[in-house]
């Protein structure tokens, strides 16, 4: 078809514009959930939040923190490629995420890790841990109804701390990547959760530089439960 249309004159130009507007054009975004899937059934990873120093800097803050406050049990929503847990120091983990390429990735990553369990996000079953971990995916949630129920879970399962690595602001940008949605997810829990209070917050060692090419736009957001 497409050598067919190169070969008639004149005719053959427009026609190949049209071709490439129709045939070539962005497909449109699938939604928060289907993206992942897709994105690790393709082999693409994490994301460079989950490397080299940032994951280094989210490892320290994270270890030491799981260490000061004795905690034994962690809980991971969106565990994606397993890369920075890697560097992790956690007594017992189970890690959830929407992609079953990504669980299938952590399970054979850690396979010989009898203190490490993963599992689907449609397996979840009400499990709960000391410190509920968000790392990374607050602003990948792009649909109201996904982020409410992915805040409700997140702090329903946390029975001392809920530790959250985002940004905080309603702030998006026109031309910013289709999967990314910023949100103010502190108003959030105050108006949900006020049970839970902002403990600490620890600014990211790397901020986002100017062109946004290195660094990252998220900080660590420490809760803690008044109730524990």
């Amino acid at each position: 078809m497409k050598e067919f249309i190169k070969g008639i004159p004149v005719i053959g130009s427009l026609a190949q514009k049209i071709y490439h507007a129709w045939f070539k054009r962005p497909k449109p975004f699938p939604g928060s959930k289907e993206y992942w899937i897709q994105r690790y059934q393709s082999g693409d990873d994490s994301g460079a939040g989950s490397y080299k120093q940032l994951a280094q800097f989210k490892a320290e803050v994270l270890n030491t923190f799981v260490k000061e406050n004795n905690v034994n049990t962690v809980i991971e929503f969106g565990c994606g490629d397993g890369n920075q847990l890697k560097l992790a120091d956690y007594p017992s983990y189970i890690g959830f995420d929407v992609s079953p390429k990504a669980v299938s990735i952590c399970k054979n990553k850690f396979a010989g890790d009898s203190h490490k369990t993963f599992r689907l996000m449609d397996d979840f079953r009400q499990e709960r841990a000391q410190l509920a971990l968000s790392l990374d995916v607050v602003y990948h949630l792009t649909e109201d109804d996904v982020f409410d129920a992915y805040m409700t879970t997140l702090f329903d399962s946390a029975e001392r701390f809920v530790i959250i690595y985002s940004s905080d602001s309603e702030y998006n940008e026109e031309k910013q990547a289709a999967h990314i949605k910023h949100r103010k997810f502190s108003q959030w829990i105050t108006e949900n959760r006020p049970q839970f209070q902002l403990t600490r917050h620890i600014p990211n060692r790397y901020p986002l530089t100017a062109d946004g090419k290195e660094g990252s736009f998220a900080d660590f957001y420490v809760y803690t439960s008044l109730d524990a």
